[in-house]
C-alpha cells in the first residue's frame, strides 16, 4: 500500500471524489490506504477505503484516447447490469458520467478478492493437478452463466448490435488485414498461412442461426479472477469489448488461446498438467448451455484469425518503424501459430 509520502502522486483529484462520493450518499469520512493497482498507458485503477468500506475506482488513462470515455461508460452500465445475476464479475457500486469531476468519467466497484493466474499460481493451486482441473471447469461454468443472462431483461437492449452480427465477421476482419499493406514495408500475405482458404471456409460454414447474448470478448486466462483458497472462478475482468452478439465468441477465443497439442495456452501459466484439454471444456461447455455446439468449429476458426489479424498489426507496425522490430516479430511468430491453429481445426471438418 502507498504510504503518506506517495499520496501527491496518485492521479486522482482526492478532494473532488469525496465531494462527488458525499453528493450521492456514499460513505464518509477521510481516503485511506490508497493503493494504485494500474497506472501508465492502460486505465487507472485506485483501491482504497472510506468510511469502512473498501472501494475500486476505475478510470482511463490520463491522456485520453478517443472512445475512453465511452467505453468507460460502457464498462460502468454492463457490470451494474450483471450486478443482480450470478456471472462472476466485480460488484459495481456508482458510476459517475460527468467528466468534468476527474477531467473523465469513471466508475466505482468493490475489490475482487482473488489471484490472475496468468501472474501465477498460489501455493494451493500449483501443488494439485485436481484444482486446477476445477479451475478450468469453474472459467467454462461462469462463461456459459454470461451467455445464458437476458440481456433485454437487465437493461442492456441497445448495448449492441447483434442483427447481422455475424455475417459481419469475417469481412470485418478481412479488411482490417488488408488494410496493413498500407505499410510499405509490411511483409504480406505470402508469410501467413493460406488466409484465403480460412476466409472462404468461415463464409461458407456461417452458422445460419444464433440466440443473441452477452458476450465478454477477450474471454482468455489473463482476464480472469481466482479465489485464493479454491479453484473458483470469481471474476471475468476487463469488460471494455463486451457487446451484445452471439455468446459463442467467447468460447472461441478459449479455442483460440487454449493450450493445444501444437501450442501452449495465451499467458504462459504454469504448470499447467491438470488443466483440462479444450475437447474437455467445449463438452463442459455444452453440458452447462442450451445453445447448440454444431458449429462450434467456426467460432473457433474465427477467433483464430481475429487474434492473428490483431496481432499481425504490431507486425505492420514494426515493419515501417513504427513499433519495437523484437515485438513485432514475436507477435508475427504468434500469428502464423493461429492462422495454422485455424487450419487444423477446418481440416477436422
Amino acid at each position: 500500500m502507498m504510504n503518506q509520502a506517495n499520496i501527491e502522486t496518485i492521479p486522482v483529484d482526492q478532494q473532488a471524489l469525496t465531494a462527488w462520493m458525499d453528493d450521492i450518499g456514499l460513505e464518509r469520512g477521510p481516503l485511506s490506504n490508497l493503493q494504485l493497482l494500474a497506472g501508465g498507458t492502460q486505465n487507472i485503477l485506485l483501491r482504497f477505503d472510506r468510511g469502512g468500506r473498501e472501494f475500486v475506482l476505475r478510470r482511463p488513462p490520463l491522456h485520453l484516447r478517443k472512445n475512453s470515455n465511452e467505453t468507460m461508460k460502457r464498462e460502468a452500465r454492463i457490470l451494474e447490469a450483471l450486478s443482480a445475476t450470478d456471472v462472476p464479475h466485480p460488484r459495481f457500486i456508482a458510476g459517475c458520467d460527468d467528466e468534468a469531476v476527474l477531467g473523465a468519467c469513471f466508475y466505482l466497484m468493490a475489490p475482487v478478492e482473488g489471484f490472475n493466474p496468468a501472474n501465477g499460481l498460489p501455493q494451493l493451486h500449483a501443488s494439485d493437478p485436481a484444482i486446477r482441473a476445477r479451475m478450468g471447469y469453474s472459467y467454462i461454468e461462469g462463461m456459459a452463466a454470461l451467455g445464458a443472462v437476458d440481456y433485454k431483461a437487465v437493461g442492456l437492449e441497445g448495448f449492441g448490435k447483434p442483427d447481422g452480427f455475424l455475417q459481419r465477421q469475417t469481412g470485418r476482419w478481412m479488411s482490417q488485414l488488408e488494410g496493413y499493406a498500407a505499410f510499405d514495408e509490411w511483409t504480406g500475405f505470402q508469410e501467413l498461412p493460406d488466409v484465403e482458404r480460412i476466409v472462404s471456409w468461415l463464409e461458407d460454414n456461417l452458422p445460419q442461426d444464433f440466440t443473441s447474448g452477452i458476450f465478454h470478448g477477450d474471454c482468455h486466462l489473463a482476464n480472469t479472477m481466482f479465489a485464493p483458497d479454491s479453484p473458483e472462478l470469481v471474476a471475468f475482468v476487463d469488460w471494455e469489448l463486451a457487446t451484445i452478439g452471439d455468446p459463442l465468441i467467447d468460447l472461441g477465443w478459449v479455442m483460440a488461446t487454449w493450450a493445444d497439442e501444437h501450442t501452449p495456452v495465451v499467458g504462459d501459466i504454469e504448470p499447467w498438467d491438470g488443466f483440462p484439454s479444450l475437447n474437455e471444456l467445449v463438452a463442459h461447455y455444452d453440458r452447462h448451455s442450451t445453445r447448440s455446439l454444431d458449429a462450434v468449429a467456426w467460432y473457433g476458426v474465427l477467433a483464430c484469425f481475429k487474434l492473428g489479424t490483431l496481432l499481425e498489426g504490431t507486425h505492420a507496425r514494426a515493419s515501417a518503424g513504427k513499433a519495437p522490430k523484437e515485438t513485432g516479430d514475436h507477435l508475427h511468430a504468434m500469428t502464423i501459430s493461429l492462422f495454422n491453429r485455424a487450419h487444423r481445426l477446418i481440416a477436422k471438418n
